[in-house]
């Protein structure tokens, strides 16, 4: 019997060819949202169910002027519905989500804003005292003060509310939630945010205000101001908070908002409070009831009354009622009764509670210490060393890059040549030896430095996978190297912008092996080692960092060691960023590695691959160069990808001579390679996985 209803060709179709799964699915869902709603008018009943049964008992006048104009919501439905309650609302005809909707709309209202004041409606307010329309009018002041946080350079036009906390002449402090500045910022390790870059175009994001985003609200009538620094991003360790600068516009038509007075004391229970923001279209709500609660109307300022739920607790959070959606994270919760702020809305869930974040937590932040909020979410946070400084004494005995390390029975791998103006820039330390007048010499590594570019023009490491020590990395801390001039090296100041990073072109993990493992690992974070590295590098960099272990540990090489050079291509092409100075970003990197291996008759060998990080800017002036009509007709530069290129046309590329490594190049010796090589034609392979590398 099993095996006959396991086998039942109606139990064996697929959802797509079954014409009635659609229609069970979409009941399923419904009947779930149904369960959803009942659930929550068993609380909403109770303390918000009076003011919709006042509205239904008035002749169904004021129902008719809300626009709910649906058959099961007629003033004598509704009666019936809640004299029935959630548990019969089938009896009497009607949708849970419907009744919740106009009880919700009855109870904590999202009144509309217009030309800086509350569009009163009466029949809303049923739930509220007698003196609530004067309260409303008297708070409207702060209305000027609340905008909406807008987006420059960011796929969202906009994240959520910001309301001023403290006004000056020429700038203003706004007030937000952590999790909206975090879309376009980063937080440095002092607290202050870093707007962000985008990871597809590159462009910088920005970050604005608009004081006037109302209900039939003109383009010409916006009132914008422009964030210039973010003062202020809490760690995820901390209350939902950031602090936004933003600067009076010149010649603005528009008068300069005040601040919103913070409380001095806490909110209490059942407060009466008001919520002013811009919920948006929320899809983790009931779309249904959110369409018939909102009339279709989002994106533009509100005000919520409502009540205080729960007083702050000695961790700074509190919960309110007020309807909120999305866009309201940090909006401001206004006493009604006292005229001041006492919160900063930071979460919500739709027909349970709202959380914001105290006036207490509020003013140490603005005017006084940092603060956090019990509950918020922890994560481990990462925190950076101060810069140190290391003399020639600190240094001394590192012996550097070994050209012999392969071993006797192969040739030795010399540093390769630079192009003479990359050479002629390049610094002295104060220690070079004879024969090694630029090299910086680290412990199983070396760098050459360009004085002029700061920034290095080749490192050189010495790899031993025979004896690797694994180091967990720990809190960074970053040295300049004063063997040479440290005004020519970028350090910490230079890499204010989070979306770059220190590229460590010797990797850490590289020259740790051996007895000396702990003190190269601590080498390789100085920067002269490091070079600004664009966050649009993180899309293909997986590849880049693993290819030493990969050739590494491929099986026609011998003896697990390498000699690997890197730097960045030095070519003219880079991207400027203003932290104290300009602060000059290569837009792409070169690699090379060489190792041992067999001949066909047994006999040790070199081998030596090159690769590029790039968008491809490398390899279309290898088609320039070369006259090659692909760089013009259809090359376009994409996401960051490594390539493999031929030694010969990285040296092409870059000026640098690599001696004899173009000689044991297999990708050169491979049938296409040395056609191509024939025709003058660049040899390059772009690398999705290792699979895709030519050894």
């Amino acid at each position: 019997m099993a095996i006959a209803a396991a086998l039942d060709p109606r139990r064996l179709r697929s959802p797509i060819g079954d014409p009635g799964y659609r229609t069970r699915r979409d009941a399923s869902i419904m009947s779930d949202k149904m369960e959803e709603s009942r659930s929550r008018l068993e609380s909403l009943l109770p303390r918000l169910g009076k003011a919709a049964e006042r509205l239904a008992r008035d002749g169904g006048e004021s129902v008719r002027a809300l626009g709910l104009r649906s058959p099961v919501l007629d003033a004598e439905t509704l009666t019936r519905a809640l004299d029935a309650g959630p548990g019969k609302l089938e009896s009497v005809g009607v949708n849970p989500m419907a009744l919740e909707a106009i009880i919700r709309l009855t109870g904590r209202p999202p009144l509309i804003v217009r030309n800086d004041a509350v569009v009163i409606e009466p029949p809303l307010l049923e739930e509220f005292p007698i003196t609530i329309t004067g309260q409303i009018k008297a708070v409207e002041p702060a209305l000027a003060s609340v905008g909406r946080i807008e987006f420059v350079n960011h796929e969202m036009a906009w994240g959520g509310t910001g309301w001023v906390v403290d006004s000056g002449a020429d700038s203003a402090l706004v007030v937000t939630n952590r999790h909206v500045a975090k879309l376009v910022a980063k937080r440095s390790a002092d607290g202050r945010g870093v707007f962000l870059r985008s990871p597809y175009s590159g462009a910088r994001y920005g970050a604005s205000i608009d004081f006037n985003e109302e209900v039939d609200a003109r383009v010409t009538d916006a009132r914008n101001a422009s964030a210039t620094a973010v003062e202020y991003l809490a760690d995820d360790t901390g209350a939902d908070v950031a602090l936004l600068r933003i600067k009076r516009p010149l010649n603005a038509a528009w008068a300069w908002p005040d601040s919103v007075p913070l409380a001095d004391q806490e909110a209490g229970l059942e407060e009466l409070v008001a919520l002013i923001g811009y919920p948006a279209y929320d899809t983790r709500n009931d779309v249904t009831a959110m369409e018939r609660y909102f009339r279709g109307l989002y994106d533009v300022k509100r005000f919520a009354p409502g009540r205080v739920t729960r007083a702050a607790d000695s961790g700074g959070v509190i919960s309110h009622d007020c309807t909120s959606l999305g866009g309201n994270s940090g909006s401001v919760l206004l006493s009604l009764e006292r005229r001041v702020a006492v919160g900063l809305h930071f979460a919500g869930q739709y027909g349970i509670a709202n959380s914001a974040v105290s006036a207490a937590t509020l003013r140490r932040l603005v005017f006084g210490s940092r603060t956090t909020v019990a509950g918020a979410v922890l994560q481990e946070t990462f925190v950076e060393a101060k810069d140190g400084l290391h003399t020639a004494d600190d240094l001394k005995d590192r012996e550097g890059y070994v050209p012999g390390f392969l071993g006797k029975t192969t040739p030795p791998v010399p540093w390769p040549t630079l192009a003479p103006e990359i050479a002629a820039g390049l610094a002295k330390p104060v220690d070079a030896l004879p024969g090694r007048p630029h090299e910086l010499r680290y412990t199983h590594f070396g760098v050459l430095f360009s004085q002029d570019l700061k920034l290095p023009a080749a490192t050189a490491v010495n790899i031993d996978g025979k004896q690797p020590v694994r180091i967990k990395r720990g809190d960074d801390k970053w040295f300049v190297d004063a063997r040479i001039d440290p005004a020519c090296q970028y350090t910490a100041k230079h890499y204010g912008d989070q979306a770059i990073d220190r590229g460590h072109m010797v990797r850490r993990e590289d020259p740790n092996w051996g007895d000396d493992a702990i003190q190269a690992n601590f080498d390789t974070f100085h920067y002269t080692n490091a070079a600004p590295q664009h966050a649009l590098l993180n899309q293909g960099k997986s590849l880049w960092q693993g290819l030493e272990n990969y050739i590494l540990d491929n099986s026609r090489t011998e003896g697990f060691k390498a000699c690997v050079f890197t730097g960045p291509i030095l070519n003219g092409d880079y991207e400027y960023l203003p932290e104290e100075g300009d602060v000059r970003v290569p837009l792409e990197f070169w690699k090379v590695a060489v190792m041992t291996a067999k001949t066909e008759d047994g006999q040790d060998t070199l081998h030596a691959t090159a690769y590029v990080l790039s968008q491809g800017h490398l390899i279309r002036k290898l088609l320039e160069d070369r006259q090659r009509s692909e760089a013009l007709e259809g090359f376009r530069l994409g996401a960051y990808r490594t390539f493999q290129v031929a030694i010969r046309d990285l040296e092409a590329a870059t000026g640098m001579n690599f001696h004899d490594l173009r000689n044991y190049d297999p990708l050169a010796a491979t049938k296409a390679g040395s056609e191509a090589i024939a025709q003058d034609e660049p040899v390059f392979v772009p690398l999705e996985t290792a699979a895709d590398l030519v050894l």
